[in-house]
């Protein structure tokens, strides 16, 4: 009777068990679904940080097209003096000029009630593949005055302007293209007279290249100027 019981004893306790290779076929099933879980959750992980990175990167782009547009609908035909104290036309630009692009644009606010215009002078520059705005505190400005730099867009490759010197010219055919033939790659006063102007152009067209985006671009009509 006692034998007996004994040997039910170390029946069921060896069914009651696992053998080492079941042990072993458990702790590999665990360890590929913890690996497949991290792969799954990394490859996540990188997805949404690759999201992020491109919303940033949109917003950056559509924040910096929207404070150019701004700028360009703003002109206005107000000449300022350089700090050489020569006379700048209200627009300048082009390969031939100090900038791509400088003009005075209206509706600068002024919340704080300053002592100074609502007319503001700004300049746009490519500086080591970055496109920034450089502002003026002041109209006619001396070598003492300092603009206030802010970057707009990163990873730019080139920007280029062309000028259209009366809207007549602004010609577009069936297919809407733009007739290139009248538009100027420079707006600037000739060189060879000292404070020289010139007016501000019936349209104003505008490329950026971006190394992830290409080509950007966008076209502008002034409106008529007294």
């Amino acid at each position: 009777m006692q034998r007996w019981s004994m040997g039910r004893a170390r029946t069921y306790c060896a069914s009651g068990g696992f053998t080492l290779i079941e042990v072993l076929i458990a702790m590999a099933i665990t360890a590929f679904v913890s690996v497949l879980s991290y792969q799954t959750l990394s490859i996540a992980l990188v997805g949404i940080e690759a999201a992020r990175a491109e919303s940033e990167r949109l917003h950056e782009i559509n924040r910096a097209l929207t404070v150019l547009s701004r700028d360009i609908r703003q002109i206005a035909n107000r000449p300022v003096q350089d700090e050489f104290g020569q006379l700048a036309s209200a627009v300048m630009g082009g390969e031939l000029a100090r900038d791509p692009l400088r003009l005075t644009r209206s509706g600068w606010h002024n919340t704080t009630g300053a002592p100074r215009s609502t007319l503001q002078r700004v300049a746009y520059r490519l500086d080591e593949n970055r496109l920034l705005r450089l502002s003026y505190p002041v109209l006619d400005r001396t070598t003492a005055i300092e603009p206030t730099e802010t970057l707009l867009i990163r990873d730019v490759e080139a920007l280029e302007l062309r000028f259209l010197p009366s809207i007549s010219a602004l010609d577009v055919d069936r297919n809407q293209s733009i007739d290139r033939r009248q538009w100027q790659e420079n707006w600037i006063a000739d060189v060879g007279f000292t404070n020289e102007l010139i007016d501000p152009p019936a349209a104003i067209e505008v490329r950026i290249t971006l190394e992830d985006w290409g080509e950007l671009e966008r076209l502008y009509v002034m409106p008529a100027f007294k």
